[in-house]
């Protein structure tokens, strides 16, 4: 089972260098859907997780059609959205297979048309809609992809860190 990270048409770089230093350290592949609104060369890649880069598996799909046909199981795809019904914590991603979690472009999200088409398994992460638009990208996808793991036990992932030269001993 793995877990992956899909991004639509994604504008800032900081979200995205984010996003992947978070993959880097879940073992969560990245799928970035074009057209980017930046450079994956870009400097504020390189502040943002650029330098984790090498240790994140990372897919470019040319569109989000191309992307679908990518995905084995439809109904291990999940939409995160805000138009979504269903809490992201309602799901069980425990069961077999692949699990992905697409996030669409910051200022518009996913396309309507697309929400529409699959909305069963569009998911949401609660918050104030009167206060805010929308939870940051970044911050999205670790909250959801956090969940998934926790629901799997974090597999592959280190429980406990200890100091090199224990300083509380």
């Amino acid at each position: 089972m793995t877990n992956h990270i899909v991004l639509f048409e994604p504008l800032f770089p900081a979200n995205t260098g984010n996003i992947a230093r978070t993959c880097a350290g879940t073992n969560t592949e990245l799928h970035l859907i074009k057209p980017l609104g930046f450079s994956t060369d870009d400097k504020h890649m390189k502040r943002a997780g650029l330098d984790y880069w090498d240790k994140v598996k990372i897919t470019y799909h040319d569109d989000l059609r191309e992307f679908i046909s990518t995905v084995p199981d439809i109904s291990k795809l999940y939409l995160v959205s805000k138009f979504a019904s269903r809490d992201y914590t309602d799901v069980d991603y425990t069961t077999s297979g692949d699990h992905y979690f697409l996030f669409g472009k910051e200022t518009t999200g996913l396309p309507e048309e697309f929400m529409r088409r699959y909305p069963e398994n569009a998911i949401r992460i609660p918050q104030n809609d009167n206060n805010i638009r929308a939870l940051n990208l970044s911050n999205s996808a670790a909250i959801v992809i956090y969940e998934a793991l926790r629901q799997q036990s974090f597999p592959n992932l280190a429980r406990v860190h200890k100091y090199h030269f224990d300083k509380l001993k």
